[in-house]
């Protein structure tokens, strides 16, 4: 039994020692296998170190050939300035007018881009070239200026605005082939200008070349124009207010404004970017400052006039400012040039308002003679014939009034405080008030001249109705008028002074009235009088005491003298026919009823004679008629 396990034994043995033998060969291996790689490791740091400075040396080769390359082309390139300097100072010299100006403005175009370049390498080497080439472009340049001169010189004779204005004619502008010439020109000056190559005072040089030359040409055919505008503003004190489009100053601004229009045009195809609004500028700037002048000059005018002529200023307010939009939105410039032109003129506008209601207070205040026969002077149709003209310029009052606020122009202060527009009222609204306010004004001051004036009532009633009768009737005639008087409140502010103009002239029939008046007692039964049915003339008046006849025969009488005298004062007044019609028919109302009642009552007490009951009812009745 022993020896199989033996067996077993033995061969487990052997085979472990199979193993140990092979791990041995395995870790011999190993070491061999180290040594190669510490041996390949040490043979390649002795190849670095080997090549190492070959490469660098290599690489400093190559980096000192790329900078002679560049030194080469940086040499070359200092030497193409240099070389031009011949090249193009044969063209340059000879001038644009000896050679083809393409070919001028090419030669101009490489001295300045030389130039560029010598200024580039910041030598000092360069410096004499940069001189000579610095010259020689001022050179060029400057025949370039002398030729943008010749050629514009043929377009700036001064022209006659009203003979393209009525005939509808566009206004000159210069031909597209000498456009296509100045436009090259205008940019080389302005290359060599951006780069300060040039010896001028700063800026374009085109530009202003331009803005001098066709400045002029503005301001001189304009010129007529603007004197135009402050002679026609000359008129007779007779002539009324100011009639809209009389003045010069609207074919003036016309002219203006075409001409700023045709201007815009050339410089579009002359100049480019922000230059064409600096050129416009600059070219218009002698013509407004001169429009500007003659805006100031007729300001100072229309204050001296100002009840006359303020409508003047609305009309300039009117045509400026419709002329700044057009010509800004057309161009995107001088709208704030025309609005300051305009501020001098606003502003009499503004204050014209106030002075207009305070001058026609004056005015009234101030009349030293009234017709006696009660007749209506020439002031009322003087301010009514203001306000009709006040309408026609609804635009610019339109602002004025707003900015002043509802009521403000009462007063002279310019410092009225501005009603806000989402809660005031419109524009058609506070002209209404305005209009009522002056009429007030002039309705009251005359009223009260009237009262101290004239002693007589009847004067001063027939008066004050002549008056309101000619402020009816123009409100009636002008439609525009009537439009703004139109509402109850306005016909209601009018219609108080025929009232008070007619309570005026009745009291004069007062004292007439009251000789028809007598007194009944009515707790006698016997003189009571009937309710109804005839009245018994007879049996009245021999009922009275023979003192109570007396008194009604003196009162017969005294009726009889003043009805005959207000009667015959009232023929020799003068009356509208409208006034006359109106007071012949109030006062029939009121006495006719009156001497009828009386008539019926106590005219037996003259029993038919004539004696002290002149008139009967129906001779009464014709009397009064006849007064209409």
């Amino acid at each position: 039994m022993v020896a199989p396990r033996n067996t077993a034994y033995a061969e487990e043995s052997a085979e472990v020692e199979v193993l140990y033998a092979n791990l041995e060969k395995l870790n011999l291996l190993t070491k061999k296998i180290r040594g190669s790689l510490v041996r390949l490791e040490t043979g390649g740091n002795v190849v670095k170190h080997a090549i190492g400075p070959i490469y660098s040396n290599t690489q400093s080769l190559q980096i000192t050939n790329t900078n002679i390359d560049k030194v080469n082309e940086a040499i070359d390139r200092l030497r193409q300035p240099l070389d031009a300097k011949t090249r193009e100072e044969g063209i340059i010299r000879s001038g644009p007018q000896n050679v083809e100006l393409p070919q001028y403005l090419a030669a101009l175009r490489r001295v300045e881009k030389a130039l560029v370049d010598l200024n580039s390498t910041n030598l000092k080497s360069n410096q004499k070239a940069i001189s000579d080439f610095t010259s020689l472009l001022n050179t060029g340049t400057a025949q370039l200026q002398d030729l943008f001169r010749s050629k514009l010189s043929e377009y700036v004779g001064a022209i006659e605005p009203l003979h393209y204005l009525t005939k509808e004619l566009p206004f000159p502008s210069i031909p597209d082939d000498t456009l296509g010439e100045l436009e090259p020109i205008c940019a080389a000056l302005g290359s060599a200008a951006s780069h300060g190559f040039q010896r001028n005072d700063g800026g374009h040089p085109a530009l202003r070349i331009y803005a001098d030359m066709r400045g002029t040409y503005i301001t001189s055919s304009l010129q007529n124009l603007a004197i135009a505008s402050m002679n026609t503003v000359k008129r007779r004190p007779t002539d009324g207010p100011y009639k809209q489009g009389t003045n010069g100053i609207s074919i003036y601004s016309k002219a203006l404004e075409n001409i700023i229009y045709a201007e815009h045009d050339i410089i579009s195809h002359i100049f480019t970017g922000d230059q064409r609004g600096l050129a416009l500028q600059a070219t218009c700037r002698s013509a407004l400052a001169e429009y500007s002048k003659t805006l100031r000059e007729l300001n100072q005018y229309i204050k001296a006039n100002l009840m006359t002529d303020c409508f003047l200023a609305f009309e300039i307010i009117e045509v400026v400012t419709a002329m700044s939009y057009r010509v800004d939105a057309k161009t995107g410039e001088l709208k704030s040039l025309f609005i300051e032109a305009l501020r001098p003129v606003r502003e009499t506008a503004k204050s014209s308002l106030s002075e207009l209601l305070e001058e026609t207070k004056r005015k009234c205040g101030s009349v030293a003679m009234l017709p006696p026969d009660g007749g209506s002077i020439p002031l009322v149709n003087e301010v009514m014939s203001s306000l009709t003209a006040l309408t026609n310029f609804s635009g610019p009052l339109a602002s004025i009034l707003t900015s002043l606020g509802d009521g403000n122009w009462r007063t002279t202060s310019n410092t009225a405080s501005t009603t806000p527009l989402d809660v005031g009222p419109d524009s058609s609204t506070l002209l209404s008030h305005f209009i009522l306010d002056m009429i007030q004004a002039m309705m009251v001051g005359l009223e009260a001249r009237g009262r101290a004036f004239h002693r007589s009532k009847s004067v001063q009633g027939v008066f004050l109705s002549n008056v309101f009768c000619n402020v009816d009737r123009s409100i009636r005639q002008n439609p525009d008028l009537a439009r703004y008087l139109g509402s109850p409140d306005s016909i209601a502010r009018i219609d108080s002074f025929r009232k008070r103009a007619t309570s005026t002239y009745l009291e004069a029939w007062k004292e007439t009235s009251h000789y028809l008046l007598d007194v009944q007692y009515t707790s006698r039964v016997a003189g009571r009088p009937a309710s109804g049915g005839a009245v018994d003339s007879s049996a009245i008046v021999k009922s009275l005491s023979s003192k109570d006849r007396d008194a009604i025969k003196e009162k017969f009488k005294s009726f009889n003298a003043s009805f005959d005298d207000l009667i015959s004062r009232h023929k020799a007044l003068y009356m509208e026919r409208e006034v006359r019609s109106v007071l012949a028919r109030e006062v029939q109302g009121v006495l006719e009823p009156l001497y009828a009642r009386f008539w019926d009552r106590y005219h037996e007490v003259d029993k038919g004679r004539g004696k002290y009951v002149k008139y009967d009812k129906g001779g009464l009745s014709a009397q009064l008629a006849a007064l209409g």
